[in-house]
């Protein structure tokens, strides 16, 4: 599946200009059961309630959920089809703000992320941009993610 990202930027000057922008919504995924046991064999976290389906059935979710921090870790899955930034040498993680978790993801869900630039700013040769991303649970209230996730992009000279 190729997706061309809702918002692109081509220059230090356009993306500094690009506080307060809704960067608007990404695909919907599916999050099942190999995808969260593959999570758990990868980070050693193989608590009953992601990977016990029949143990997670009786208990309080009723089925097995994804970890927050797989739920989390797809903010880097979703950005790239919320925003694009061209025209740069390299751009990195920096890190995240504000990372709360108010809603699960059980097993068998749809997710998409959508986002906004809430802060930007110049740093040395690099641009820093702040957005907020929300992670969606299709039928729910509720995000079960929002972090306020920072890249650093270097544009080209």
């Amino acid at each position: 599946m190729t997706t061309t990202a809702n918002q692109v930027f081509t220059s230090q000057a356009q993306l500094l200009a690009a506080t307060d922008i809704h960067l608007g919504v990404s695909d919907w995924i599916v999050i099942d059961q190999t995808r969260i046991d593959m999570f758990a064999e990868s980070t050693g976290d193989h608590q009953w309630i992601h990977v016990d389906p029949v143990k997670a059935a009786q208990g309080p979710f009723g089925a097995c959920i994804a970890h927050g921090y797989l739920t989390l870790s797809l903010v880097n899955y979703f950005l790239p089809q919320l925003m694009e930034v061209q025209n740069i040498s390299m751009g990195v993680n920096y890190g995240c703000d504000k990372i709360r978790f108010p809603n699960i993801v059980k097993v068998g869900s749809k997710i998409r992320g959508t986002g906004d630039i809430i802060k930007v700013e110049q740093i040395k040769d690099s641009i820093q941009v702040t957005a907020r991303i929300s992670i969606e649970v299709e039928g729910q209230d509720r995000p079960a993610c929002v972090v306020d996730t920072i890249s650093r992009y270097t544009f080209c000279k």
